[in-house]
């Protein structure tokens, strides 16, 4: 007999475009209890020096995308990639299936935690319809001025580069489309807390689960 400890956690996506605050979000649910698995951290993890990952990424691409310290050089090599589809391939060939690997382990691993619910935050869930393998999907928006803005104070880019980043991604519609949840990010950090804590809440509910010792 399955008893409510052995019930798996529901597991939600969270994504969003560029600059959106989709991170802002994250470390708002982890607040209030949730487990996030971040692909984005994941992504450093398995290219991080001395793994397999870079070496397989040296083998392929040459050492001139190591630092003087001998760790990923992630400016050259976004920017190899960026306007290279081959490139790009190799890359993901690369990566992506130890990145799958170690986020079944994380998802694995917080299945065991107090934690009501799981979160996957990725860029590219939409993309890769991962979010379809999801029991719910969070969508961060925000207007196209302000990501443009962010990404060229966060990134130190010019506004052409900045446009250009932004073009490359999926349009934000196609992604509202397909989402369960709305936070929208165009006003201040007061009030993105509480459209993440209505959407906790909304979960709660939704899923029937019992809030975690975190407040």
């Amino acid at each position: 007999m399955t008893t409510a400890s052995q019930t798996p956690k529901p597991l939600i996506g969270l994504t969003g475009g560029i600059a959106s605050g989709k991170s802002t979000v994250a470390r708002q649910l982890e607040a209030l209890g949730v487990v996030v698995v971040d692909a984005d951290a994941l992504a450093r993890e398995v290219v991080a020096k001395g793994t397999a990952g870079l070496a397989e990424i040296v083998r392929t691409f040459g050492p001139d995308l190591l630092t003087e310290a001998g760790e990923l050089n992630r400016e050259r090599m976004g920017a190899l990639v960026f306007d290279d589809a081959a490139a790009r391939q190799k890359l993901n060939q690369i990566t992506h299936p130890r990145i799958g690997q170690l986020s079944a382990q994380r998802i694995a691993e917080a299945q065991a935690s107090s934690a009501p619910y799981v979160v996957y935050e990725a860029a590219l869930l939409v993309e890769t319809g991962a979010h379809q393998g999801m029991q719910a999907l969070i969508v961060v928006a925000a207007p196209a001025e302000l990501q443009l803005a962010r990404i060229q104070s966060r990134d130190g880019l010019t506004a052409e580069a900045a446009q250009s980043r932004l073009a490359a991604q999926l349009p934000l519609d196609k992604k509202l489309a397909v989402a369960n949840y709305v936070i929208h990010n165009s006003s201040d950090v007061a009030a993105l807390q509480e459209q993440t804590r209505q959407v906790h809440a909304q979960i709660l509910a939704r899923f029937g689960l019992a809030t975690s010792d975190k407040h």
